[in-house]
């Protein structure tokens, strides 16, 4: 069956959104929170009403990059996860992910968890804690979801998994951006002292699966 003309005028807006995301990127990596709708509609060789119409606002296009680079980081910390590995390994190697993520694109970081810094937070209402809670909640579910999966935590199990996702996802979010900051010590010593903090009820709990264990 061929494709009608929706789908050929879906498919060629979704292509123009991606179009338009990959510019927004360049100039995130370029100027970081200072990023602006201007320079983002610039950078794709559209004007401002133009950028506004695909996305709406600031923060449609602030979700819109949050998806995009949280589905990344998802899939890198999934890798992670299963990964050759005993356990220890395996949640250094997902502490590490995370931190080299930040590292290689500090300015996307900063875009994503800080705007205000640059000025463009108060761009059309645009609020940060509004923005940026719920990418971290969406990190802690996934988290929560993959230790349910991997890690025998017996009957409160899936209480206890969520409650450890969130928690992992908040340290993970706070060492990190202390360290992005101040580089006070390096990756990897960063990530032996935070694997030394996680590995208590951790590494005595049994395997659910009969497989790898996270």
């Amino acid at each position: 069956m061929g494709t009608t003309r929706q789908d050929d005028r879906l498919g060629a807006a979704e292509r123009r959104r991606r179009e338009l995301l990959e510019a927004a990127d360049r100039v995130v990596l370029r100027d970081g929170p200072s990023a602006s709708m201007n320079a983002i509609a610039a950078e794709a060789g559209i004007t401002k009403p133009i950028l506004y119409r695909h996305f709406g606002d600031k923060g449609g296009l602030y979700r819109a990059l949050a998806a995009r680079h949280t589905d990344a980081l998802l899939d890198a910390l999934r890798g992670a996860l299963d990964a050759p590995g005993d356990r220890r390994a395996r949640v250094a190697n997902t502490l590490d992910t995370y931190l080299a993520a930040i590292e290689a694109r500090p300015q996307v970081y900063r875009f994503l968890m800080h705007p205000a810094e640059g000025g463009a937070g108060s761009e059309r209402g645009f609020d940060v804690g509004q923005h940026s809670a719920p990418l971290l909640r969406r990190l802690g579910e996934e988290l929560a979801e993959v230790v349910a999966e991997r890690v025998d935590l017996g009957p409160d199990g899936d209480e206890v998994a969520r409650v450890w996702g969130h928690g992992i996802v908040g340290m993970m979010h706070a060492a990190g951006d202390w360290w992005l900051r101040e580089r006070p010590l390096p990756r990897d010593a960063l990530v032996a002292h935070l694997t030394d903090l996680l590995w208590g009820r951790l590494a005595a709990a049994g395997d659910r699966t009969g497989g790898p264990v996270f």
